[in-house]
């Protein structure tokens, strides 16, 4: 990674071949190097200017070059919402389980399971949430998803994307985000895990501040994304190409390397953002802040101030507020909320709630803190205190009401069927005797 900016016009040339970038219009008659010119458009062509996304890639090959698209099986990734029967519970999981390379080689493609999601790839309009669990770097394969926008989120292990922009290492604690058609490669370096938010037919951007200001929560000069790499390399055995295209998997072949790219510009990237820059807002004075303070990105819906999804996270900071029950409060909401944890121990589940696990409160079921966390934090002390050290969790909050898979309920056999017993103890301290001026 090394351009820097959130949605910038970005120029970028392999050092290789200084030039390479045709001078003053897209397409000349012969372009410098002999490259092909191809435009990749993440959205209409005649989207206002601010919404406008396009990018010009120089490459040595068209990607019109290849041998058809066939069907291929598509594992545990489905867009079918109706597998199994609504579960409206409060619903955690625990760590999702990783492949051990001794015993089955999984990559970045095949270790990708669908948990839960929403809406419908064809019309443009909807989500998915994936976890992927692999071992085994991609060789002589790519990705690309038609549907929409993957953001994803390491939880362990460090992955190496190679793009047609360039490469990228994206290390827990950091998050990156592949549009709509990009092509991409997974290398990983082990055991490895993370999370993924898609979403069809929007792209992330950074929440509007209003009062906030100017400045504050993700500043668009943390993030990067990759400059141009290109290699020229002839694949006689096949390199394939996986397309996620209307919930399934397709895979094409063809003799040479789709990392031809030579030279770029356009402001339709992939990007990635470090967590740890995040400037946190929060409450100084008294009552709980509503998480939406913590928005990192957002997917907007066509009505204002509704996201199709928004990724937020939880991360360390100062908690002040005073005469105030400083967890999250209890809850029901209109949005769906899948929270993820990719270290530590989130502050209102301290037991149960695991790295590389997950949760899902579904739209109006009631949540909120366990027993411990109430009682506890009824009674503390309300001094100035360091919240979720050496902790991030994060949260993706959706307004679809989100219909859990088959694997996600049976299959992967991580739901923990005990997670009601957390507010089972709660118990009533109502005094009906209760006079004024007796805290």
């Amino acid at each position: 990674a090394g351009e820097i900016g959130f949605g910038n016009e970005f120029s970028s040339e392999d050092p290789r071949c200084p030039g390479s970038l045709p001078e003053g219009q897209n397409n000349p008659q012969v372009c410098p190097y002999g490259l092909y010119a191809e435009q990749l458009s993440g959205s209409a062509f005649t989207c206002p200017r601010p919404a406008n996304k396009r990018s010009w890639l120089y490459r040595i090959l068209p990607s019109v070059k290849h041998k058809p698209f066939t069907s291929v099986p598509c594992g545990d990734l489905t867009e079918n919402w109706n597998e199994v029967e609504p579960d409206p519970n409060q619903l955690r999981w625990l760590p999702f389980t990783i492949p051990k390379t001794t015993e089955k080689k999984v990559d970045f493609v095949a270790g990708l399971h669908t948990l839960c999601g929403a809406g419908d790839a064809k019309s443009r309009n909807g989500i998915g949430v994936h976890v992927y669990t692999c071992n085994t770097s991609m060789v002589d394969r790519c990705f690309n998803n038609s549907d929409g926008d993957f953001l994803i989120v390491p939880q362990q292990g460090e992955i190496l994307i190679t793009t047609e922009f360039g490469k990228m290492m994206v290390e827990p604690n950091e998050i990156c985000v592949i549009q709509q058609g990009m092509r991409f490669s997974v290398d990983v370096f082990g055991e490895t895990r993370g999370y993924i938010l898609e979403v069809y037919g929007a792209h992330f951007e950074l929440p509007d501040l209003g009062p906030i200001g100017a400045n504050g929560l993700a500043n668009p000069r943390d993030f990067l994304c990759p400059v141009a790499w290109y290699e020229d390399r002839k694949v006689p055995t096949g390199y394939t190409v996986i397309n996620k295209y209307q919930g399934k998997l397709f895979a094409c072949q063809q003799d040479f390397s789709p990392f031809n790219v030579v030279a770029w510009h356009g402001n339709y990237t992939p990007y990635k953002y470090n967590l740890k820059n995040f400037m946190v807002i929060n409450c100084v004075a008294f009552d709980h802040a509503d998480p939406s303070i913590f928005t990192v990105l957002t997917a907007k819906s066509t009505r204002p101030g509704v996201a199709i999804a928004d990724f937020v996270i939880f991360p360390p900071r100062w908690g002040v507020a005073d005469h105030t029950f400083r967890p999250p409060y209890y809850h029901r909401n209109c949005m769906s909320e899948f929270m993820g944890l990719i270290k530590g121990h989130y502050e209102a589940k301290e037991e149960g709630f695991q790295p590389g696990g997950a949760s899902l409160h579904s739209i109006m079921t009631p949540h909120g803190p366990d027993v411990d966390c109430f009682e506890k934090n009824s009674t503390a002390e309300l001094k100035p205190q360091r919240v979720a050290e050496g902790t991030m969790a994060f949260m993706f909050e959706s307004s679809f009401s989100m219909a859990v898979t088959k694997w996600g309920l049976h299959t992967c056999q991580k739901l923990d069927k005990n997670y009601y017993q957390c507010w089972e103890p709660l118990r009533s301290h109502f005094n009906p005797n209760w006079k004024p001026g007796k805290q």
